[in-house]
């Protein structure tokens, strides 16, 4: 109900403007938009909410799990509309916004015997970002993208190790773990050899380096020292060169990097340019 004042038409105002004025103020009642969940339980609203979201309806059903948050306050069930709907948020594409939940919830729910799933998800969504929605179209994998997401996943998946190493999550995040450490060498090793094919040399070696320095134990490595051995070898640092030929040898005496160079380099064999 519109307050008095604003309900009267004065009455100097001409019949046209008079017929306006109430018919704008009707329209002001009709338009008021009623919320179909008023008088329904938590329980009703949590029921719906998943509905949705395992029909794949993740607009539906993130603002039914926010209307139960507020709803359900500072029950067990609030927690998990938080948690439901961060998780219909990243299956739809909100990644952003679904950290922002999550984040919100270990902040808030320090204690939550669901913090360790609070802690997998992130992981997961900063782990699933991908390139948009051409990103079939280059085939590029993790190694080859900004590591920014996938350090953030990393810690995620770190604390999740630490804090619940028998969480039933856990064994699945050590395996994401691995795959993080294998990719961000292979990134620094990808970037090195994007300057040794354009003859940037020193900054080739400065990339390899680094990966050697920080990364211990993985597959990347090898790459890593025949992209500095060759590095040397082009700006004739044959000290330099020697010395990172001989512990490739001691390393991977069995490399192929040695004994066939490599195309990814040295170049393809169609490349005239």
């Amino acid at each position: 109900m519109f307050p008095t004042k604003l309900s009267v038409v004065p009455a100097n105002l001409p019949s046209s403007a008079a017929l306006l004025a109430c018919l704008i103020l009707l329209s002001a009642c009709s338009s008021t938009v009623k919320d179909p969940t008023v008088g329904w339980s938590p329980n009703k609203i949590y029921a719906e909410a998943k509905d949705e979201a395992d029909s794949g309806a993740y607009d539906k059903a993130i603002p039914l799990f926010e209307k139960l948050e507020g709803r359900a306050a500072g029950t067990p069930l609030a927690q998990q509309a938080q948690l439901e709907k961060a998780y219909a948020q990243f299956k739809g594409g909100e990644q952003a916004q679904a950290l922002a939940t999550l984040d919100r919830f270990i902040k808030l729910h320090p204690s939550s015997p669901a913090l360790d799933y609070a802690l997998y998800l992130k992981g997961l969504v900063n782990f699933n970002e991908n390139l948009g929605l051409f990103s079939f179209l280059y085939k590029q994998d993790l190694s080859e993208r900004d590591q920014k997401a996938a350090k953030e996943s990393f810690e995620s998946f770190k604390d999740l190790v630490n804090q619940f190493p028998e969480s039933k999550y856990s064994a699945d995040a050590r395996l994401r773990m691995t795959y993080i450490v294998n990719s961000l060498a292979q990134y620094e090793v990808h970037v090195a050899r994007f300057y040794y094919t354009r003859g940037a040399y020193i900054s080739a070696i400065n990339r390899a380096q680094t990966a050697i320095t920080e990364f211990r134990d993985v597959p990347a490595l090898e790459e890593a020292l025949f992209i500095l051995y060759k590095s040397y070898d082009a700006l004739s640092m044959t000290q330099l060169r020697d010395d990172t030929r001989r512990v490739m040898e001691k390393n991977y005496p069995q490399s192929e990097y040695l004994s066939k160079g490599s195309k990814t380099v040295d170049g393809p064999w169609y490349r005239f340019w």
